[in-house]
């Protein structure tokens, strides 16, 4: 009888362990084939970043949670980590609390303008070369300007991530700020020479960076508007939309503007919009956009152009998990940087 009631206890110990902490392991396999026609190679790349990550959460009573997030990316063709000169914990590495007061933590990860963004790109935010998010959704903007050259262009490293509840069920206000830490920043000329750059190798921030974004949903349609500041002074604003006129049909829109002038002496100024939609098909989605790239001037300075590019892609749903696609893009800015892209490939999440 003692034995019995020992191991039920042991059990109901064990149970309420379990409901109080949980760890969670998740990941993406994506891999393709794909060929641009001013390289005239055909190349075994990816649609989205590879990732294996580790996310986990423990309830503290009283509405309060402990959470982290580890994520590591990694190349489907070599199965090498990502970027030699990159973090191990590239995705993110951020530990925080949860509650009431809404969600704080304290880390890596990507910056609130970054990750608010990606939800009206057509490509979801995702690094293809079909996409926007890597450049015409940002205005050729760094968020991490003073990393070591090849770092990620969307993050904030030394960094404080803050997140409202959403306010009555319709408001959002997400803030990161970070520290003036030296990330190991490569020599960057500016508004100095070669002998005397305005940033030499390894510099200290002259401020501290900080991004702000908000956010409104209610029904079919959402909005929201970003403010970010980098290292170097750098200034990007955007706004966006999307609006959703049927369930299977969503229409997105955005335009943005960085200033550069802190450390650029000449066209400090580019601005960016693109429209897009998705549309699922029964088990496909069809993903579609057009945007453009303006450098402040561009119609006076011949050797600036602007960056025109209209994508085209379509995803089938083998399962709710793994997925099959083609995309097909043209972007041209001047003669010898105009292309076209194409690329097949699978996506798989775990």
């Amino acid at each position: 009888m003692k034995k019995s009631l020992l191991a039920l206890a042991l059990m109901g110990a064990f149970s309420v362990a379990q409901a109080q902490s949980s760890v969670t392991i998740y990941g993406t396999l994506d891999a393709g084939v794909s060929r641009r026609t001013d390289t005239d190679v055909t190349a075994v790349g990816k649609r989205d970043n590879n990732k294996l990550g580790f996310r986990g959460v423990e309830d503290l009573g009283s509405g309060l949670k402990a959470l982290f997030q580890l994520e590591i990316r990694y190349e489907p063709d070599t199965g090498a980590i990502e970027s030699t000169v990159r973090p191990l914990f590239q995705g993110q590495s951020r530990v925080g609390l949860q509650g009431d007061f809404g969600t704080i933590r304290l880390g890596r990860g990507l910056t609130a303008f970054q990750e608010t963004s990606t939800a009206y790109e057509p490509w979801s935010g995702m690094p293809a070369v079909a996409g926007y998010q890597t450049d015409l959704q940002v205005a050729g903007y760094t968020s991490d300007p003073l990393s070591v050259a090849g770092n990620s262009a969307n993050r904030f490293s030394n960094a404080v991530f803050y997140n409202t509840p959403v306010i009555g069920g319709v408001f959002q206000l997400n803030v990161t700020v970070a520290t003036k830490d030296a990330n190991n920043n490569p020599v960057i000329i500016g508004r100095g020479t070669a002998a005397a750059p305005q940033f030499p190798a390894n510099s200290m921030a002259p401020v501290n960076p900080y991004s702000v974004s908000a956010t409104a949903t209610q029904g079919p349609f959402s909005a929201y508007a970003a403010y970010e500041r980098n290292a170097v002074s750098t200034k990007l604003w955007s706004v966006g939309a999307s609006f959703k006129p049927i369930p299977d049909l969503k229409l997105m829109g955005s335009y943005q503007r960085q200033d550069q002038n802190y450390s650029v002496p000449i066209n400090p100024i580019t601005k960016a919009w693109l429209v897009g939609a998705n549309y699922t098909v029964g088990a496909g989605l069809i993903r579609a956009g057009f945007g453009r790239k303006t450098p402040d001037n561009a119609l006076n300075v011949p050797t600036i152009a602007k960056t025109k590019q209209f994508s085209l892609g379509y995803d089938y749903n083998l399962s709710p998990r793994t997925y099959l696609y083609v995309d097909g893009t043209r972007r041209k800015a001047t003669a010898a940087a105009t292309f076209n892209f194409y690329s097949v490939g699978i996506h798989h999440n775990f």
